[in-house]
This record gives structure tokens, C-alpha cells and sequence, in this order.
């Protein structure tokens, strides 16, 4: 694949075809980012090939649609606990 060759058939990571570009290099042609809208991998087009093409990615990493849905949820982050003493630090006022 040439840098900004026009999009792949298919995301290298879950291998389904809702594929679309999300950006391009400031100086036309050098490159090309493209994004998976179902699983949200994206890859610039001058990646390695194990980045880019399908059967190179990694088997490890690899996602099945069809499994999506089934993995868990990224746990939210909790609030910031208060300082000693319930007040605000550094500061008078």
C-alpha cells in the first residue's frame, strides 16, 4: 500500500468492513489515517504491515465482531478523594 492509498477492504483488527478515513498529512498524499467504526482500531497508512494489513495483525490482538458487545465495560473512574480533614490544601480562602 502506497502512504495515502485509497482505504483498506477491511479493519486489520476485527476484520469487518465499516472502514473510513479520519484524517490525511498536512502535505496531500504522504499519509492516510484510516478508523474501524466497529471496533474503533485506527492506523495511519504508512504503518508497518502488521498494523495494517489483516492477515499480518497479531492473532493475539485480533477482535471478532460478533464478540463485541460481550466484553466488559472500562470501569469509570472514581472521584478524587478529599485530604485529611475534609478542606481544601494549599490554600486560605
Amino acid at each position: 500500500m502506497t502512504p495515502a492509498q485509497s482505504s483498506p477492504n477491511v479493519c486489520p483488527r476485527c476484520r469487518s468492513a465499516t472502514i473510513e478515513v479520519r484524517g490525511t498529512s498536512p502535505v496531500a498524499g504522504i499519509w492516510t489515517v484510516f478508523g474501524c467504526t466497529t471496533c474503533l482500531y485506527a492506523w495511519r497508512s504508512t504503518e508497518p504491515a502488521e498494523n495494517r494489513d489483516p492477515d499480518k495483525y497479531p492473532v493475539v490482538f485480533r477482535l471478532d465482531p460478533k464478540t463485541l458487545p460481550d466484553l466488559p465495560v472500562i470501569p469509570t473512574i472514581p472521584p478524587l478523594r478529599q485530604p485529611p480533614g475534609g478542606g481544601r490544601s494549599g490554600g486560605s480562602g
